[in-house]
């Protein structure tokens, strides 16, 4: 590999100079035994861009069988039983499955696949590791995990991605924050921003004034992403302003205890829906809530919903992180607040409510900002880049 810093292609937003006849050749296999094969960046943004660009696509996950999805080729594996489960016995039949496959790169989405990494390695291939979120802080703030267990683990975790780093042959990271932690010269970012033919697809067919929600929030209904805050918000609007949310709870005494509340009363509920569902969710909304909370792990990182907010031309409420201060203010698409003050989260869902003029402008700058600045299209180039070094 160049000691050239892949870096140093951040900034290009066009594709490499690769012959497509070449391309086609390069067999590439993604994989990972952790994310459901729908996921949004590894099959609908890097599996489903690549395969469109004339790459050899696989995807090797749990599912219930071989077949195509979206574009792209799933190599099924058998869901595991729990969690030592999946680290385990289906590991390692990933890992039997990836060999055979005879890949010239294969690129791995899950820490716990870092073995596999390094013994595909050494049986000469070329080794990419897409770290998706800071997997140490993540591990910290993991309500499932006991307290004692949380430093052997988070550091456990940093050693794994330190002998990654010197092992594997890229690191592709999610955000400029997690770039920081790997070698600059094996390291390129790949952010999760929406493609731009969303974006392109105005959702302004029903004007603001016409929508018939006040606010739309749409992924995990946790309480570190601001569950608790938005319901006591939503409470507090006057009566008449109503919201829509989709996404899935990620524990029982949680929802149990949100739908006893009032702000669940404001809620059109749809639970887990596909991406067309996530987009139509939005689009019926004058405004979209991000308020997650200000812990490590998402103070250094942007929020994928806010991209998608703004793609779709809806204004965006946001927590005040100094690093959505700045893209929010140099965008101009949106209100920013404290995510601990659900009279401030209220105030800001009511006052978009209010002023559709002005939703409309803060919806249609976000808007701009995705179609020319922060869409998918530039970070493939990116990860196609990277591919042609490697190959």
């Amino acid at each position: 590999m160049s000691g050239e810093s892949l870096r140093d292609s951040l900034g290009s937003s066009a594709a490499p100079n690769i012959p497509a006849a070449t391309v086609g050749q390069y067999r590439v296999r993604h994989l990972t035994s952790v994310h459901a094969v729908s996921d949004t960046r590894i099959l609908h943004k890097e599996c489903k861009g690549l395969a469109q660009a004339g790459y050899d696509i696989a995807l090797i996950a749990c599912h219930d069988r071989d077949e195509t999805v979206a574009g792209v080729r799933i190599l099924a594996l058998d869901r595991p039983r729990n969690r030592f489960d999946r680290a385990t016995r289906v590991g390692w039949n990933l890992f039997r499955r990836a060999r055979r496959e005879r890949a010239r790169i294969y690129h791995l989405h899950d820490p716990e696949l870092l073995w596999v990494g390094f013994l595909l390695k050494l049986g000469g291939a070329r080794v990419v590791y897409d770290v998706h979120e800071e997997y140490p802080k993540q591990i910290m703030n993991k309500f499932w995990i006991p307290s004692w267990a949380k430093w052997f683990l988070a550091n456990g975790a940093k050693l794994a991605e330190r002998i990654s780093g010197r092992v594997l042959d890229a690191m592709v990271v999610a955000t400029p924050t997690i770039a920081a932690n790997f070698p600059a010269g094996k390291t390129i970012v790949v952010q999760n921003f929406p493609e731009a033919t969303v974006a392109h697809t105005n959702g302004h067919t029903v004007p603001f004034e016409e929508r018939e929600f006040a606010f739309a929030y749409t992924g995990g209904l946790t309480e570190a992403q601001g569950l608790r805050e938005m319901m006591e918000a939503y409470a507090l609007l006057p009566p008449g302003l109503t919201g829509t949310v989709a996404g899935r709870f990620d524990q029982d005494a949680l929802e149990a205890e949100i739908r006893a509340g009032e702000g669940w009363k404001r809620v059109s509920f749809h639970g887990q829906v596909d991406r067309d569902g996530v987009m139509a969710t939005i689009r019926s909304a004058r405004c979209g809530v991000v308020v997650d909370r200000g812990i490590s792990n998402y103070l250094e990182a942007y929020s994928t919903k806010m991209f998608e907010y703004m793609a779709c031309g809806v204004p965006v409420v946001a927590s005040n992180f100094p690093l959505w201060v700045r893209l929010m203010t140099e965008a101009d698409c949106g209100v920013l607040v404290d995510p601990s003050d659900p009279p401030a989260i209220a105030e800001a869902i009511r006052s978009l409510a209010d002023d559709p003029a002005e939703a409309r402008r803060l919806g249609e700058n976000g808007r701009q900002a995705i179609l020319h600045r922060f869409n998918w299209e530039r970070e493939l180039a990116k990860l196609e880049d990277l591919y042609g070094r490697l190959a």
